[in-house]
């Protein structure tokens, strides 16, 4: 999904979503944002993801899955998650696949890869690719390579973003981003704020969204209504 056509001189609405790339509520706030976006095509956006870390205490080479998800809920309360999890999935067209993830992954990097291809207008693209690669391909995407083969899919060089990855470029900025998600009061993701001002919490339903973004949209004034609404 691409952001909307922005109107001829009309500046788009900035939409934030935090967002972490090992948490499945934020794949599931990420299709329903799409749905809802599909509703309102001529709303201008521009979608930009923010990072936010479910557990910094993971290492850098990552973690067992099944430890971690033992250690921190439980093995009865992580399926009764999963099977929720993935009938919500399934309504929002993600075919979950929990049991092919072998790693929990720390996931700074891949927010640095995330950042530098907001540049490139594919941002949202790649982090559906990467939510796609974890959570039903199972890949490892704490791993350098695996991060560069993604990104080479999506036309970045992938030799120079492996040697990036291997130096600490951005890495105080991403962490910086998260700190600051979290003075602002984001405990939870995904976490979406709109225009700069308007917070919503949780993956919301695709009605929500559209109407809350609408709402944040027309807020602007009366040079902002909607082109055929």
């Amino acid at each position: 999904m691409t952001d909307n056509a922005s109107q001829e001189g009309v500046e788009p609405l900035t939409i934030d979503v935090v967002s972490d790339a090992v948490c499945p509520w934020c794949f599931v706030g990420k299709r329903r944002l799409d749905e809802a976006l599909d509703g309102l095509p001529n709303v201008p956006v521009e979608i930009r993801w923010r990072p936010f870390q479910l557990d910094a205490s993971i290492p850098r080479g990552g973690i067992s899955r099944v430890d971690y998800l033992n250690r921190k809920f439980g093995p009865d309360r992580a399926h009764d998650m999963h099977a929720r999890l993935t009938g919500v999935g399934a309504e929002a067209g993600i075919p979950f696949a929990f049991d092919r993830i072998a790693r929990s992954p720390n996931t700074l990097d891949a927010h640095r890869l995330i950042r530098w291809a907001q540049s490139t207008g594919r941002q949202s693209g790649l982090v559906e690719r990467l939510f796609n690669a974890y959570f039903i391909e199972g890949r490892d995407i704490g791993d350098r390579d695996t991060l560069a083969d993604i990104a080479d899919e999506f036309g970045l060089d992938r030799a120079a973003i492996r040697a990036r990855l291997d130096t600490d470029d951005d890495l105080a900025d991403v962490e910086g981003d998260i700190e600051t998600a979290q003075r602002i009061g984001v405990t939870g993701v995904p976490f979406f704020i709109l225009d700069g001002k308007y917070g919503l919490s949780g993956a919301q339903p695709s009605e929500a969204l559209a109407a809350a973004i609408e709402k944040a949209y027309r807020a602007r004034g009366e040079n902002a209504e909607i082109e055929g609404a």
